[in-house]
Order: structure tokens, then C-alpha cells, then sequence
């Protein structure tokens, strides 16, 4: 099973939320998923970051893919 870490979108129209989350690469953007590692709020001023990093830390050990959006909000966050 490929698994990806990736952003889901959540939200009411115009004003999106995303959670941080583990989910197999062949299921859609809003589908099932594994886990959850956190949200990202884009609206805020600065935008909101918060991921658990140890969780993170297991699934990239694991072998999980990360997307490029979610690597450069771990990069922000000071994870890996």
C-alpha cells in the first residue's frame, strides 16, 4: 500500500481548513484516510501550523510519501 501524507480540504465555501493526513495515494483528496497529524489554517494571519511530529516522524519512517505542500508546512513548522 503506497501511502501519502497530504492535505484534505475542509471548511464551508470560501473559507478552507485543511487537515494534515495519511491516507492511501489511490483514494481522493476528501476520501478515507489512515490518520490524521494536524490542521493548517490558511485565513489567520500568520497562517496556523500545527503537526504532531512524532507521528510524522513514524510515517516517513514507515515509507510514506509526502506531498510538496505538505513538505514545505513541515519546513515552516521545523519538522525534519
Amino acid at each position: 500500500m503506497a501511502t501519502k501524507i497530504r492535505l484534505k480540504r475542509m471548511g464551508s465555501k470560501k473559507a478552507p481548513f485543511y487537515r494534515v493526513v495519511v491516507c492511501d495515494s489511490r483514494f481522493p483528496r476528501d476520501g478515507r484516510f489512515i490518520d490524521t497529524l494536524g490542521y493548517y489554517n490558511p485565513l489567520t494571519d500568520p497562517a496556523e501550523i500545527k503537526i504532531d511530529a512524532e507521528k510524522a516522524k513514524k510515517w516517513l519512517d514507515d515509507g510514506a510519501q509526502v506531498s510538496d505542500t505538505v513538505k514545505n508546512l513541515m519546513k515552516k513548522a521545523d519538522i525534519r
